[in-house]
Parts: structure tokens; C-alpha cells; sequence
């Protein structure tokens, strides 16, 4: 499918052919949402923890003995139901990772691009660059092209990653800006407008 290449000034200066299995393809959205799952729990650390009555300070002497006083009875003072006791079936450490099929994950994001696509949400820009970092010039792009209010998704070159172009753009509240080889599904599907750059259409279509 041919679709118009734009330039920093949001005017058309061309086209470029979108290869038809990957962004015309059928949308799986069963598929795309078993890789957005797997990518958001692949992100949590699993760090949390709390102390059981074995693990939290404080003695193991009995505070009083078991039958007499007219209170409840009680072992130690680290029992859960004491103030500074320990805590019952409290988070634990543990590994939230999931695994999925690479296939599965190549055809999620064929899906998410080919939904993108369905809703005229993809915009090919010409290649530029900046000679210095520079936050304002990224921005006067956006409003060039209409999305200066919308989450976007830069989709770089490989080797644009710490340029002076990523430089740019990182700071900008909403936008997002990554590499061919690391662009995932969650990060298509949570975009309002992806934009990828000419040189990075190639790779596309020869890669996915």
C-alpha cells in the first residue's frame, strides 16, 4: 500500500510502499493482547516483601503464662495479631515474567501495525536531523504535522538512537521515540499516532 511520505514542514513530498503482509494483514486481537500482557508483566521488579513472625525483631519469651490472667493467651510478642507482629501470607518475592512464542510475538505486532494503519494513524516522515539537541525544533515538527496534542510514537533508524534527533524529542511530554529492532506491540497499541521515519520503513519491510 503506497502512503505519503511528509517532511519537517508537514507538507508531502512523496510516497513509500507499506508491504501489504505486515501492515494489511489480519488483526488478531487475541494474539495482541496475549503480547501486551507478557511485555506489562515482564516489567514488574517482584521485589515486594513483607516479614513474616519469623523474621520481624522481638523476643521469643512468653509475656505471660498461658492461664490466669483473665486475658487472652499469647506465645510471643511477633504474633500477627500484636501491634509490630509479623504479617500473615504477606507479598513474597517472585518472578512475574511470562514467556511467549517469537511467532506470536511477530504476529501481535503485524496485527497492532495493520490496526494502525486501518485508522489512518501512521505517518511516514522524510528523513531529517538536527546539527544540535534541540527540544524546540522536535516540537515545531509536531504541530507541523497536527499531532502536537496526541501520544505519538517516533520509530527511528537503528542507528538514531542517541542522536541528536532522540536527543531532542525525549523530554516532550507524550511522545516516545525508539528503534526499529526494539519497537514491541504495547508500545504500538498505546500510541494515539505512530510515526516512523523513512529509513526505518525499509528495515520494516524487509525485517517483519
Amino acid at each position: 500500500m503506497q502512503v505519503p511520505i511528509y517532511n519537517i514542514e508537514g507538507k508531502e513530498v512523496g510516497s513509500v510502499e507499506l508491504a501489504a503482509p505486515i501492515f494489511e494483514g489480519e488483526i488478531n486481537q487475541h494474539v495482541v493482547y496475549l503480547a501486551v500482557k507478557q511485555y506489562l508483566a515482564n516489567q514488574r521488579q517482584g521485589t515486594h516483601k513483607t516479614k513474616t513472625r519469623g523474621e520481624v525483631a522481638g523476643s521469643t519469651k512468653k509475656p505471660w503464662k498461658q492461664k490466669g490472667t483473665g486475658g487472652a493467651r499469647a506465645g510471643h510478642k511477633r504474633s500477627p495479631l500484636w501491634r509490630h507482629g509479623g504479617t500473615v501470607f504477606g507479598p513474597q518475592p517472585r518472578d512475574y515474567s511470562q514467556k511467549l512464542n517469537e511467532k506470536v510475538k511477530r504476529l501481535a505486532r503485524r496485527s497492532a501495525l495493520s490496526a494502525k494503519l486501518k485508522d489512518n494513524d501512521i505517518l511516514v516522515l522524510q528523513n531529517f536531523s538536527f546539527d544540535t539537541p534541540k527540544t524546540k525544533s522536535f516540537y515545531q515538527i509536531l504541530k507541523n504535522l497536527g499531532i502536537q496534542k496526541n501520544k505519538v510514537l517516533f520509530v527511528l533508524n537503528n542507528n538514531d538512537s542517541k542522536d541528536n534527533v532522540y536527543l531532542s524529542g525525549r523530554n516532550i511530554p507524550n511522545v516516545e521515540l525508539n528503534r526499529v529492532n526494539d519497537l514491541n506491540t504495547y508500545q504500538i497499541v498505546k500510541c494515539e499516532k505512530l510515526v516512523i521515519v523513512e529509513s526505518a520503513v525499509e528495515i520494516i519491510n524487509q525485517k517483519f
